[in-house]
């Protein structure tokens, strides 16, 4: 029999949108927060800054979760940031495959749940280039956002509810449609439907927000230019290794790009019973579709998820897509919903050196199969 879910279990269960914000131990006042435009705030001054991706998040004294060693010296809650020294092999006990703590000046944190993020502010557009939108990637580990006009989408509904301030991460790309000057500091605003660039295909609500500029790059044609123009593109392939969670670009024969992923669960979210519904697929597939940003919204209460502003989009056969990831930091292990998780790093990285090509102007390409698109090698073992 399936256990019937709550919004509060499907939240913590959808490892996308909120599932690893709801629950920060404070409330806010109301939604009029949510209409406040908020400044940056002062960041911790490390070069790596650790965002703390869930709530009573343990703080140890050792990197280990050994129940008979009482390692726990503090809880932490979504958003906590903290200064990144280094990351350290610890030892885990639960079945997980990532054995990695960072060290922070107060204790260790499990590396799987903080977003390794970096504080490069920006001196912010005053105006619109050629008096049209931009695409802005969020540099900061996070900026606050007010929200302007209808609430309509799962995502901000349940920021409401759950009274936790919506916000953009680190990592995350966005199209600006507008700029104002509030008593000195400049305010981009972010049209989350994107005047249509993209967003439609699966989850746009036309919700605006408006954010610190100085939180928010905005892209140039450097940032989307292709990655090894001179290699013939049949040149290049993708290898994803399903069975270690690591994927691999090639020009030819050299290995010339490495990083671990996290790609489809092989388990129900609900049952917890071994199944293919959320599997990455296995075999010689195409890239065909890339989208610098996305609205990723899919599903039900009991396995859905609401994501916003999913970066570097590079779509593959089977209607998955290697993007990257702000809400964890669990690459080596299998976590998604079919998709290939990486950093938004990598995302951006793979999108560029892939084809087929897309200029900033057009935000994305998408082309018929089989005549486009670089192979992608998905293997996975079956016993």
């Amino acid at each position: 029999m399936k256990k019937k879910l709550s919004r509060r279990d499907f939240l913590k269960l959808t490892g996308l949108g909120l599932s690893a914000l709801a629950f920060k131990p404070y409330l806010l006042p109301n939604y009029e927060y949510f209409a406040t435009p908020k400044r940056l705030p002062q960041f911790p001054t490390s070069e790596v800054i650790g965002r703390v991706t869930d709530n009573d998040v343990d703080l140890r004294s050792r990197p280990t979760n050994d129940p008979g060693l009482n390692t726990s010296i503090g809880k932490m809650g979504a958003d906590t940031l903290v200064e990144w020294n280094r990351e350290v092999v610890g030892n885990v006990i639960g079945g997980l495959a990532n054995q990695k703590y960072v060290e922070t000046p107060q204790g260790y944190i499990y590396g799987s749940v903080l977003q390794p993020t970096r504080n490069i502010p920006n001196t912010p557009l005053t105006e619109l280039p050629n008096g049209q939108g931009f695409w802005a990637e969020v540099t900061v580990p996070y900026v606050d956002l007010a929200h302007e006009g209808v609430v309509a989408s799962p995502w901000l509904q349940d920021h409401i509810i759950y009274n936790f301030p919506p916000r953009l991460y680190y990592g995350q790309v966005v199209w600006i449609d507008q700029i104002r000057n509030i008593n000195g500091f400049v305010e981009y605003r972010w049209n989350e439907d994107a005047n249509g660039r993209g967003y439609g295909y699966g989850g746009g609500y036309g919700e605006f927000f408006w954010a610190d500029g100085a939180g928010l790059k905005a892209l140039t044609d450097d940032d989307v230019s292709m990655l090894s123009p001179d290699i013939d593109p049949a040149e290049k392939t993708i290898s994803i290794d399903l069975d270690y969670q690591t994927l691999s670009c090639y020009e030819g024969t050299r290995e010339v790009f490495f990083c671990q992923i996290s790609s489809g669960k092989s388990y129900d979210p609900v049952t917890g019973e071994v199944v293919d519904t959320y599997a990455t697929p296995a075999g010689t597939l195409l890239t065909h579709w890339k989208i610098i940003s996305k609205n990723m919204t899919a599903g039900s209460e009991s396995a859905g998820y609401s994501t916003p502003a999913v970066p570097w989009c590079t779509f593959i056969q089977g209607g998955v897509a290697i993007h990257g990831a702000f809400w964890h930091n669990a690459f080596g292990e299998k976590r998604s919903h079919g998709c290939v998780n990486v950093l938004p790093e990598h995302a951006k990285w793979i999108f560029r050196w892939t084809t087929p090509y897309v200029s900033l102007a057009a935000g994305e390409e998408r082309r018929s199969l089989p005549e486009y698109g670089t192979v992608v090698n998905s293997t996975e073992t079956k016993f």
